[in-house]
């Protein structure tokens, strides 16, 4: 497998890229101020309170986000605890993916700021906010006609300059991203023309090339079945746990949150509700309130977190109850 060195993104290539953020952000609305308030944002505390919180390079304070004049999330406070496996939860259009975008400075808040390392994101240059973070969107669409090795190796792009090209450290780099996703062998593949499942691994070995400490996953397991959504969050734990990275993910199965997380966020109507150690805060009733869901939570027989067992649906209330079959 030869890789070719580094070619600079055009502006469409670039826009595609997974944790390169664009040069301008989208623009705000007008007036916050002239949006309805959506119902209760409840009194979280602002992301930098406490001393006794633990640090976080990556924080939201204040955040407003809104589509045009629709407000998705308003007042958020939210902190990334370093080192962390954050997963967030919630059910559909609660803001999850919005506030993933948030933090990766794809989409500029309303109101509010969002800080890396201290800094205000939308202040920091593309390049430098992808050395340190890096982001797998939830759709991510590859420019026409380049081949698997070719995607993964923009994901070098942070790290090359006037003074340093395509080097031996970064070849080495895209051939380990490949072989932990488990696509060495699609590297000659066309990205186009590859299942959704192999292109989600694509994209994650291309992520994966960026080495940034920090990493954003919006919905990983997209398109996966159900051996190789085991197999990227187990690849996701070890980043975590002998690697040192700081992730965050969105997922939908609660059961996966429960047993990877271990910092779980849960989010409903664009506030979060709950946030913390999954076997603190997981309750039936927490399920119930969120998710709209009767439930009983249990340990799950392999690890020990929560596992939800979503309540059996009553005979009775089938329209087809008692009906005898055909025949």
């Amino acid at each position: 497998m030869t890789l070719a060195p580094w070619r600079r993104l055009s502006p469409a290539a670039r826009s595609a890229q997974p944790g390169l953020a664009p040069e301008t952000a989208p623009p705000a609305p007008e007036s916050v101020g002239d949006l309805p308030a959506p119902g209760g944002t409840g009194d979280l505390p602002s992301a930098c309170d406490g001393a006794d919180r633990p640090p976080a390079r990556l924080l939201g304070e204040g955040l407003t986000l809104a589509y045009d004049r629709r407000i998705v999330a308003q007042g958020l406070a939210v902190r990334i605890p370093d080192g962390a496996f954050t997963v967030v939860v919630g059910p559909n259009a609660c803001g999850k993916s919005t506030l993933l975008r948030a933090l990766a400075r794809v989409m500029r808040p309303a109101a509010g700021t969002v800080r890396l390392d201290g800094a205000q994101i939308a202040s920091l240059p593309s390049k430098e906010i992808a050395r340190r973070l890096g982001l797998l969107p939830q759709t991510a669409i590859a420019p026409d006609g380049i081949t698997v090795v070719d995607l993964v190796s923009r994901g070098r792009y942070p790290h090359q300059t006037v003074w340093r090209q395509w080097s031996t450290r970064d070849e080495q780099v895209v051939r380990e991203a490949m072989a932990v996703t488990g696509v060495t062998d699609l590297a000659s593949r066309f990205v186009d023309e590859l299942s959704g499942g192999q292109r989600q691994r694509v994209w994650l070995a291309m992520t994966l090339a960026q080495e940034t400490p920090i990493l954003l996953l919006d919905e990983p397991t997209t398109y996966l079945d159900i051996t190789h959504q085991f197999d990227v969050l187990d690849l996701c734990a070890d980043l975590h746990e002998n690697h040192g990275r700081t992730l965050v993910a969105v997922l939908h199965d609660l059961n996966q949150a429960c047993r990877y997380a271990t910092h779980l966020v849960v989010m409903a109507a664009g506030r979060i509700v709950a946030e913390g150690p999954p076997a603190e805060i997981v309750t039936a009733e927490l399920i119930e309130t969120t998710f709209g869901l009767a439930c009983r939570v249990i340990p799950d027989p392999e690890t020990g977190t929560p596992m939800i067992i979503p309540a059996a649906r009553r005979r009775a209330s089938s329209p087809t109850a008692g009906v005898a079959p055909a025949g």
